[in-house]
């Protein structure tokens, strides 16, 4: 479970349950901004915790205050269920 590509329907229906992610290709996107760089490295080390645990891990770009982040399944080529569970994991941070 986990690696089945998601058909777009279900990925739309999805995106609805997360708050402030968005399609992009065969990607989901979020953006977050905090108020400084040493609480936006803070945030990185949470995900970077849940990614590990979930051995599934967001492409990650720091901007002093800005945290974006994209989630894919590449090795299945698209959006599966480990995407949006770890975005949910990461929306509970």
């Amino acid at each position: 479970m986990g690696q089945e590509l998601l058909k777009e329907s279900e990925i739309r229906e999805r995106l609805k349950g997360l708050k402030g992610w968005t399609l992009s290709g065969k990607e989901i996107r979020k953006s977050i901004e905090t108020k400084d760089f040493v609480r936006a490295m803070g945030l990185v080390n949470s995900i970077a915790l849940l990614a590990e645990r979930r051995n599934h891990h967001p492409d990650i770009d720091i901007r002093w205050n800005k945290v974006h982040l994209a989630l894919s399944t590449h090795s299945a080529g698209g959006l599966t269920d480990k995407d949006f569970e770890l975005a949910s994991a990461i929306d509970q941070l």
